[in-house]
């Protein structure tokens, strides 16, 4: 087979396809090219090195944690990523709880152990008992109902370990979340 000039073999359409086209300017010269570089300015010493390199891991560290408080995906840890996740912290941050308040309890819980009066020493345990299973029944609760909404939301994504994740947050004081609750008690999620 020949061309259409007969001077070789045909050349196809993909073959044709296949030549890069150029980067539309010429290539510069060295000294354009040199000229246009900018210089690298080591540290002089290696304790400038070291403090350059602390200073840039702070920032880097101040940067992450501050988008990890935004709730922010890159920033966030692997147990935090994903809409599944989002929409728990968002389900437990919708309403007050009782299990919010189970470190304010167990901070009077211990200080109640100080006080020495047998009456006080008999309810003691008791008030952990109920305070443990009072937690206990809200984080099935709160895991079950998630795991519900998380599926009807989302069913294409894995719903794994979000009743443990919901029910843990849960238990966090409300200022100390992180991330931190986007929704307010009330607000639909």
């Amino acid at each position: 087979m020949q061309t259409v000039d007969g001077s070789g073999p045909p050349r196809s359409a993909a073959h044709r396809a296949a030549t890069t086209a150029g980067k539309g300017r010429p290539t510069p010269k060295r000294s354009e090219a040199e000229r246009r570089r900018q210089p690298f300015t080591a540290p002089g010493d290696r304790k400038e090195a070291n403090r350059m390199y602390r200073q840039r891991e702070r920032e880097a560290r101040n940067r992450k944690l501050h988008g990890m408080q935004r709730g922010e995906q890159w920033a966030l840890p692997p147990r935090d990523r994903g809409p599944v996740k989002a929409l728990a912290r968002d389900y437990v941050d919708s309403r007050r709880r009782l299990s919010e308040f189970y470190m304010y309890g167990l901070v009077v819980l211990l200080v109640m152990l100080f006080v020495r009066n047998a009456l006080v020493q008999s309810t003691v345990p008791l008030l952990v008992m109920a305070a443990v299973l009072i937690m206990l029944v809200e984080g099935i609760f709160i895991g079950y109902r998630i795991r519900a909404i998380a599926q009807e939301r989302f069913p294409e994504e894995s719903t794994r370990g979000v009743r443990m994740y919901a029910a843990m947050r849960a238990l966090q004081i409300r200022k100390l979340r992180v991330p931190k609750p986007r929704i307010k008690p009330g607000q639909s999620y």
